[in-house]
């Protein structure tokens, strides 16, 4: 059985800044992880974090990124293990940016995940947190900013 997870948020910034947290390596590593992301299909790149044992994880997760669609699609593999070569997380995360008269919604679809309840809780829960940083990220960052 597998299993996925889905959220959707809204920002009232435009597709273009929202993209670029999700396509910039140092700024995913702010609200994310840090990583070696490149935008480009075919790219392989590593998110790191310390590892957790208790979910066979060695903190490495390993990712492909699969299509890019600027502005509106960006979708890469998630894969991990506990280290030993084996992989015990295949899945795939998927972005949609979908522009509305005052802001962007943001659609995230992680898929395949298999197994441990726990760790599809965890991910879920750690998901949400995360890309709540985002607007905290982008509001900083134009705070006191003027428009054009």
């Amino acid at each position: 059985m597998t299993r996925t997870i889905k959220h959707s948020f809204f920002y009232s910034h435009s597709a273009e800044i929202v993209w670029e947290y999700l396509t910039n390596s140092e700024l995913m590593a702010q609200w994310l992880m840090p990583n070696d992301f490149m935008p480009e299909v075919g790219h392989e790149f590593r998110f790191t974090i310390k590892p957790i044992p208790e979910f066979e994880f060695d903190g490495i997760i390993y990712c492909n990124v699969m299509e890019i669609v600027p502005f509106k699609k960006l979708v890469y593999s998630w894969k991990g293990g506990p280290g030993d070569g084996s992989i015990n997380l295949d899945s795939v995360v998927t972005w949609t940016l979908v522009t509305k008269e005052n802001g962007t919604e943001l659609l995230l679809e992680h898929s395949g995940l298999m197994k441990n309840i726990s760790i599809y809780e965890a991910m879920n829960k750690g998901w949400k947190e995360n890309i709540a940083k985002i607007d905290e990220l982008i509001n900083k960052s134009t705070h006191g900013a003027t428009k054009a």
